[in-house]
């Protein structure tokens, strides 16, 4: 990941190079100020910076207040005569105008046999199509482990006597707050490190991740999950677990030795109700790697052009905090329509989907992708070629013994002993139930024997499976084509087969 000496870096190389228009995406102004202002020293340009409020400040304080007005300043820019880098903060909205979008490209033209440069310097990436050739942009990245650590000290020098502080004579904890604080702006890290010294005297990771939380909200497109679920709540699916038991060691620094690339993601794919959501969240606990939910659906916004944004600022958050686990749900009705998008939406599914599958396809951060996915008669083809995910796995309805499992599962769940029921009928009397629906079962029979003031006996559950019609009948099309499609093209889950007929169950070769 890029830090910010390197990002500065590439900012010189396009001013250097008299690039007109650069277009740095960042919410620290502050940050990225000083970076600017290194560099117009060692270039020895002349700095000015520009906001609607206050005009154009130049590098002795003084403000032009008349040339508040967007076409103004860049009229000001065309008559000038110096060395200079002009930053433009948050010019965003005036890229709506007409005016400003001509005025813009005759900058551009001028401005490359000059020795000026202008900057947007905006938290929000919106480049009209005219302008798409004319501008450079450059992600600046948040701040990386080594300006974290410089933040840590310096905040920990400011409180006076900083010998007593844990974080200074742990080298384990310093790493971990370091850690737990990647994703964060420098002036939130610095809000947040205060803050944990005000209320606990030391640097304690709990504040830290819980104001990371709040912050990764703020987005409302990713959901910082707290995963409480384990893989012993997950019935069955022994391929899927050993899959993912070898791959969670290969997180380490022993690996990259050993010449192991990170593992880039897997999809779950099949019947709804049988685990695949219930795993990912597991995996956050296997791997003790955090989780976050990236709602597609949110994703679409009614503002042109943030739809774009918004995903590309996801994934961002996302590779910032790597390693991470980030979970797709139900992937397929968050890109429904991508057939039509040209006409529907003006292509924006279209767009904000191939922004997402080549960072799928290129990404270099570890950062392990989770999709899971009903019905893949609406996936895209490209989505399921080899090289987007590690492997595909297909969850089927769960075998007779995976049965006994899940109900063995949910009965503990609730406080009774498994022993105490006939698991063998139970499991018998549920074939072509899904996992979801057999909890479901156990639920419904719990709220039944407390009805009748009694304990949770096996008649309570008899009754309310004779009643129950599972979904593997009120889909058996949908459900037959989707094991058609995964017999040729996906892994499956489990090692035991779920067949129709009674006592049909059958090893399959690993």
């Amino acid at each position: 990941m890029a830090t910010e000496h390197e990002s500065g870096m590439m900012i010189e190389t396009l001013i250097r190079a008299r690039y007109p228009l650069v277009y740095v995406v960042s919410f620290e102004e502050d940050r990225v100020s000083g970076a600017l202002h290194q560099i117009t020293q060692g270039r020895k340009k002349h700095l000015y910076r520009w906001t609607v409020t206050t005009g154009l400040e130049t590098e002795d304080g003084s403000c032009l207040t008349e040339l508040k007005d967007p076409i103004k300043v860049l009229e000001y820019i065309l008559q000038s005569d110096v060395n200079g880098l002009f930053v433009l903060n948050d010019y965003h909205p005036y890229l709506n105008d007409p005016v400003v979008v001509r005025k813009l490209r005759d900058v551009a033209h001028s401005l490359k046999t000059t020795m000026k440069n202008v900057i947007f310097l905006s938290p929000v990436l919106k480049i009209p199509v005219e302008l798409e050739k004319e501008i450079a942009v450059i992600d600046y990245k948040l701040p990386g482990k080594e300006e974290l650590g410089v933040i840590i000290k310096s905040i920990a020098e400011s409180v006076g006597d900083s010998s007593n502080l844990e974080v200074l004579k742990s080298p384990d904890l310093f790493n971990k707050v370091v850690e737990a604080a990647l994703g964060l702006t420098a002036e939130e890290a610095e809000n947040v490190f205060a803050k944990s010294l005000v209320q606990t005297g030391d640097f304690d990771l709990k504040i830290i991740l819980s104001e990371k939380e709040q912050i990764i909200r703020k987005s409302g497109v990713l959901e910082y999950y707290h995963a409480s679920e384990n893989m012993k709540e997950v019935g069955g699916l022994d391929q899927l677990k050993t899959w993912l038991n070898k791959r969670g060691k290969a997180f380490t620094p022993k690996a990259r030795a050993f010449g192991l690339p990170e593992p880039r993601g897997i999809l779950l794919l099949g019947i709804p109700g049988c685990g695949k959501s219930l795993t990912a969240k597991a995996i956050s606990s296997m791997w003790q790697l955090p989780l976050l939910k990236l709602d597609v659906g949110k994703v679409f916004s009614s503002l042109v052009g943030s739809s774009e944004e918004n995903v590309r600022r996801a994934i961002q958050t996302a590779e910032s905090i790597a390693p991470s686990i980030l979970w797709l749900d139900e992937m397929e009705k968050g890109f429904s329509g991508l057939g039509s998008s040209g006409q529907t939406d003006g292509g924006t599914t279209a767009r904000v989907f191939g922004t997402f599958l080549t960072w799928l396809q290129e990404k270099r951060t570890p950062v392990f992708v989770v999709a899971t996915c009903n019905n893949v008669s609406q996936l895209p083809p490209e989505l399921l070629r080899k090289g987007r995910f590690d492997e595909i796995f297909y969850v089927d309805l769960p075998s007779k013994e995976e049965r006994k499992d899940i109900f063995k599962i949910h009965l503990q769940k609730r406080n009774r002993d498994p022993a105490g029921y006939d698991l063998e009928k139970l499991a018998e009397e549920t074939r072509g139930f899904s996992g979801s629906e057999i909890e479901e079962i156990v639920v419904s029979a719990l709220y039944d024997a407390f009805d009748n003031g009694e304990e949770l006996l096996q008649k309570h559950i008899d009754t309310v499976i004779a009643g129950m019609i599972p979904l593997s009948q009120t889909m058996e099309d949908q459900i037959k084509g989707i094991r058609e499609w995964a017999k040729l093209r996906a892994r499956r889950a489990s090692s035991i087969e779920w067949e129709e007929e009674a006592g049909s169950r059958r090893q399959l070769e690993m």
